[in-house]
């Protein structure tokens, strides 16, 4: 009798830790969310690097003398703006946005105004992510393909900083 109540918690906290532990867990999808919530994404650095092979012929930072705010922003319904592209004031980019199968690339089909000579582009159409966080996002692209048979080749990196306040 007195073994009774020792054995009835332990049998009862089984069951309970059976029960918790059994419930589906939902799945989280934390690139996208990671990507939509929290607030927009504010440039901080562009560099753009030439290479040939793997070698490093030139690196500069770009967007050094820029006194305009560069935004990208990105919703839960796959919708996504980029305010200022390439430095120059302009109206709002708007497209859409997915991440590849393999969630290492976003794929953006936002055509920004910029100083080429066709006058615009789509620069995330097809954008590396080398990093992804809370508050930083960092996006390659360009020639990305390193075996090239030493042909030159130009990546564009683009490094965001989160944003929390809302940018008008």
């Amino acid at each position: 009798m007195k073994y009774k109540l020792p054995f009835t918690l332990i049998f009862g906290l089984l069951a309970i830790n059976l029960l918790v532990n059994s419930c589906k867990k939902e799945q989280r999808n934390t690139l996208p969310t990671l990507l939509t919530t929290g607030g927009a994404w504010q440039l901080a650095s562009v560099q753009y690097t030439i290479l040939v092979g793997d070698t490093v012929k030139l690196d500069t930072a770009l967007n050094i003398d820029c006194d305009t705010t560069q935004i990208f922003t990105f919703t839960a319904d796959n919708n996504c703006t980029y305010t200022n592209f390439n430095c120059k004031v302009q109206p709002t980019a708007r497209g859409k946005w997915q991440l590849s199968q393999n969630r290492l690339f976003l794929n953006s089909t936002v055509v920004c105004q910029d100083t080429t000579a066709a006058g615009s582009s789509t620069p995330f159409s097809n954008a590396q992510i080398v990093n992804l966080g809370e508050y930083s996002l960092v996006l390659r692209t360009g020639d990305l393909q390193n075996f090239n048979n030493g042909a030159r080749r130009k990546v564009i990196r683009y490094g965001f900083v989160r944003q929390k306040a809302s940018v008008q």
